[in-house]
């Protein structure tokens, strides 16, 4: 007869010291980043997307754990090299704080943190903990880049499955018209937060009950795929309840539903499905100790390396700092200006759109016609940008948090700006067109206006950025062409308008 010996956990030597420097090491630089971990603390509790997220870090501290044996045979070594990790996170989280990227910003937190248990632990002990490491990166709300074609989906599915049980339906971008109700597939609709979560729920059971590459990534198609279509069918049983019984008792079922059961019953269903697949052990060792032994090159003292890791990651703070007063000076001459065969007009109630910018220092909107059609202009200009006063942000431009306006569709690019149409109760159409100047760069994309503004933040070049909004009313994009054509051009305008 054989019997299992388990090694115990070693409480002697240098884990002691090196965990305690690590714990202490990890508390001074979440108090000097105290901001960033209070305001994504705040995304995790407040926001239904990223709701997993307080879950994450836990799952971290079990992952740890289940190695502790495997750890404790392992010796911790502090590192030069890991530094280069924790430069890498700060620089990103400096980046972040010039572009106001808050994922960024806390993605180069999470880095930090991660390279500060390479630095103070060693390569060897890092290699036994890369997947709690890597898992830790879900502490990062992010992902809302898979709400619009998410949306698109869910409308694939529920239009046939309509039409599938009689009930006479038609789109319009996201918006559906059935029976006696219009809906829209909003982006909470989208089904982006129960992918995501799945995403790292799927992540966890594939590494943790899988050993087949195979069939862990089985497993995760599945665990992707099955809440998208789950998700589809979920909005169509909630129209077809609106249609049975009312839009009221099928709106809260569908709250009720959606938030208590049927996230638990999807998960439980890919469980079911891959469980007759597992091939892991449940009580086998999570990384072979023994492979994980070689001395590291470049050993350094652990205090010192303690020491500069601190200094490293307050380095960053500081640079942030030295820049932070920089704002370009706004001229007196600002004004909408005269435009060839068009010709300015008052606003009145009419005109129920207007773009979003409380973070603006200054703000223009006002109307052109030139006989047949009107055009409605917004400019907002910011001297500089920080938290809270950005030019791209949610619930900033086109359409505010919880407007009454909803988009239906993105259009074709309209003389080089990013097109939408949006609507709102009446029902009231329009078509907006949007530019962004950064400095001397005009452009329709987001992404390049980020990195303009980290561009100009960190060379001190010219803060001032701006955005432009053009709308016309119902699906008119030509009449905003038109416009933009007889003014020379988005840049030419926003010139004559900053003057």
């Amino acid at each position: 007869m054989t019997s299992l010996v388990v090694a115990p956990v070693r409480t002697t030597g240098p884990w002691p010291r090196h965990a305690g420097v690590l714990v202490g090491v990890m508390a001074m630089i979440l108090a000097l980043f105290a901001h960033d971990v209070a305001q994504v603390a705040g995304i995790w509790w407040t926001s239904t997307t990223y709701g997993h997220c307080l879950f994450i870090g836990p799952v971290v501290a079990w992952l740890v754990w289940t190695r502790r044996v495997e750890l404790s045979a392992l010796t911790p070594v502090a590192w030069w090299a890991g530094l280069l990790l924790v430069a890498a996170g700060g620089f990103g989280w400096l980046l972040g704080d010039a572009g106001s990227l808050a994922i960024a910003r806390q993605l180069g937190l999470v880095l930090m943190l991660q390279g500060v248990v390479v630095t103070l632990l060693g390569p060897n002990v890092a290699r036994g903990l890369l997947f709690p490491l890597g898992y830790a990166l879900f502490l990062v709300p992010f992902g809302d880049f898979l709400e619009p074609p998410l949306q698109e989906v869910t409308v694939a599915i529920v239009m046939p499955l309509l039409h599938l049980v009689g009930i006479t339906a038609s789109v319009d971008g996201v918006l559906i018209h059935a029976g006696r109700y219009h809906f829209e597939v909003a982006e909470a609709c989208s089904g982006a937060k129960f992918v995501i979560a799945m995403l790292a729920f799927g992540i966890l059971v594939a590494s943790t009950c899988f050993l087949s590459w195979r069939r862990r990534g089985g497993f995760m198609l599945v665990a992707i795929v099955v809440p998208v279509l789950a998700n589809g069918v979920r909005a169509w049983g909630t129209i077809y309840a609106a249609d049975l019984w009312g839009i009221e008792r099928a709106t809260g079922l569908d709250h009720i539903v959606y938030g208590w059961l049927f996230f638990g019953l999807v998960m439980a269903g890919v469980l079911a499905l891959g469980w007759r697949w597992f091939d892991r052990a449940p009580d086998a060792p999570a990384f072979d100790a023994a492979r994980l032994q070689a001395p590291p090159r470049y050993a350094a003292p652990l205090v010192a390396a303690a020491v500069l890791t601190l200094a490293t990651a307050a380095f960053f703070l500081a640079w942030s700092a030295a820049i932070a007063g920089r704002a370009a000076s706004l001229p007196q001459g600002i004004d909408l200006p005269q435009v060839a065969g068009w010709t300015r007009f008052p606003l009145d109630g009419s005109v129920p759109w207007q773009p979003h910018h409380p973070g603006a220092d200054r703000q223009l909107f006002g109307r052109y016609t030139d006989g047949r059609h009107s055009v409605a202009v917004g400019i907002a200009i910011y001297a500089t940008q920080h938290e809270g006063k950005e030019l791209v942000a949610f619930g900033t431009g086109v359409l505010a948090e919880e407007d009454r306006w909803v988009r239906v569709a993105d259009l074709s690019s309209v003389a080089g700006g990013s097109a939408m149409r949006i609507v709102a109760p009446g029902p009231v159409e329009r078509t907006v067109a949007t530019w962004y100047r950064v400095g001397s760069v005009v452009t329709a994309d987001e992404k390049r206006v980020k990195l303009e503004t980290m561009r100009a933040r960190l060379t001190g070049a010219d803060q001032m950025a701006v955005a432009l909004h053009i709308a016309v009313p119902g699906d008119d994009p030509a009449a905003i062409a038109r416009f933009v054509a007889a003014a020379g051009g988005p840049a030419a305008l926003l010139d004559r308008a900053i003057r």
